[in-house]
């Protein structure tokens, strides 16, 4: 996709500066990720076969490309050292790492590395191990594909097709809502025990949660989408696999919310809420610095912790697009989300159900083909409109909206639909809004939505 000093693999440098930077808070500087339940897969009699059984030097632990249907150095990208496309592997050595001791002893966890609560997302959880299955291999190959008893061999047979494979155990994750729900279950959390990052364990010292599926998709891609690629499983649509992801986030927040993890003890599970919301700088002084601002998507009274919106945000401008005609149903549910926490947590619960299946009714719509590559064009202005601009108001869903401009930017050079010099010429404007949520503590709407503004015009012009 093009070179430049500004940029990687498409991407501007400061994006991916940004998206390793979300990476590697996300758990401990490491990349978690987390595939089918153990348990689900010890009922069907599928085992987790380790990383070792997929290491040989013909098959995928090569030390340089040289497949003619995979590149067979996978397992050295996915070990790659200090790069996101290793971060899966380091997900359980950090545990061991000072700031993974202090948290487990402030929880009283006991030794992280055998942590219940960590090895959730921090290694592959498997209720059936093969012989050659470490848990400290961290994140590895059936964290996300599925346990690889039924279709290791078979993969590689002659003859063999994804449909088969898929059928034997392994995670088709080249369907987006498989993959969104994949990721999503440590990338955001699960009901299971050990995926759920609670506000108590970021209180003790885990970084925030932030994900978007189609950047952090492309960081840890260790295969090329060739001929032989698109011929098995079609090219990745980067459009639908944001889109779908943003959705599916939605989704998955709402689904917890709504359930047992959606309170601790008398408190709500402040998990679910915007962090800068309640942790900015505090002075006691005459004249009140202002930290809160009106925000036209969330009717609730000035001051409450608002429930972290960024997916619902970016969610609403891509169904005005690509759904018009489910966007007003999903931004009445989301206002009507936000005005029932005012009041009390059955009202919220009911609420939270509704505004899901709201986001899970566009999540089916953009899967079954609905997302258009020009359509990109028209999200980005929607992003940056009059509608959809006056609602970042807080950092978490100005992250969220920057990330979203670059993966679109970037799927429209992929697609052909810009040149890669014309998008060179407006990484200064993606730069300069990252640059504005560089730092949460130094975060300013005004500024954030200028720069965003000033970008997205600029993308609009070489529609």
């Amino acid at each position: 996709m093009g070179g430049g000093k500004d940029k990687v693999n498409g991407r501007s440098v400061a994006g991916m500066a940004l998206g390793v930077m979300l990476m590697a808070a996300l758990l401990l500087y490491g990349l978690p990720g987390k595939g089918p339940d153990a348990a689900d897969a010890a009922s069907t009699g599928r085992t987790y076969v380790g990383v070792a059984s997929c290491a040989g030097s013909t098959c995928h632990g090569r030390m340089e490309a040289d497949g003619k249907v995979v590149r067979q150095d996978e397992l050295m990208r996915w070990q790659e050292p200090s790069t996101p496309g290793g971060a899966h592997s380091r997900a359980f050595a950090v545990l061991n790492g000072m700031r993974g001791r202090q948290i487990a002893a402030t929880l009283g966890l006991g030794d992280p590395a055998s942590a219940p609560a960590c090895l959730g997302c921090h290694s592959t959880p498997a209720a059936a191990r093969g012989a050659r299955f470490l848990a400290q291999d961290g994140v590895g190959c059936e964290a996300c594909h599925g346990p690889a008893s039924g279709w290791i061999a078979s993969h590689y047979a002659v003859g063999a097709s994804h449909a088969v494979n898929v059928a034997a155990g392994m995670t088709p994750l080249d369907r987006p809502q498989a993959r969104a729900s994949v990721c999503l279950d440590c990338h955001f959390g699960s009901a299971r025990d050990g995926q759920f990052v609670t506000h108590r364990i970021m209180a003790a010292g885990h970084p925030r949660i932030s994900f978007e599926l189609d950047l952090f998709s492309s960081m840890q891609a260790h295969h090329d989408e060739d001929a032989d690629y698109a011929a098995r499983k079609g090219r990745t649509d980067s459009l639908k696999l944001w889109a779908v992801g943003q959705a599916m986030a939605v989704e998955r927040a709402l689904t917890l919310y709504a359930g047992a993890k959606g309170t601790e003890g008398t408190f709500p599970e402040f998990y679910f809420f915007d962090c800068q919301s309640c942790h900015r700088r505090i002075y006691d002084q005459a004249e009140r610095s202002k930290t809160w601002e009106t925000n036209p998507g969330r009717p609730i009274p000035a001051g409450m912790p608002p429930f972290n919106d960024e997916n619902m945000i970016l969610l609403s401008a891509a169904a005005r697009v690509a759904a018009p005609g489910l966007a007003g149903r999903f931004d009445a549910d989301s206002r009507a989300f936000h005005a029932a926490i005012a009041r009390d947590r059955p009202a919220a619960v009911a609420a939270a159900g509704k505004l899901a299946g709201s986001a899970r009714a566009l999540a089916d719509a953009f899967a079954a083909g609905g997302m258009q590559g020009d359509m990109a064009f028209a999200i980005v202005r929607e992003i940056a409109g009059s509608a959809i601009a006056p609602r970042f108001t807080d950092y978490e869903g100005s992250v969220q909206a920057v990330m979203a401009v670059d993966t679109l930017l970037n799927g429209l050079v992929r697609s052909g639909r810009v040149t890669v010099g014309a998008a060179a010429g407006i990484r200064a404007d993606v730069n300069r809004a990252y640059a504005a949520v560089k730092d949460p503590n130094g975060y300013r709407p005004g500024d954030f939505r200028s720069a965003l503004g000033s970008a997205a015009r600029s993308i609009g012009a070489l529609q």
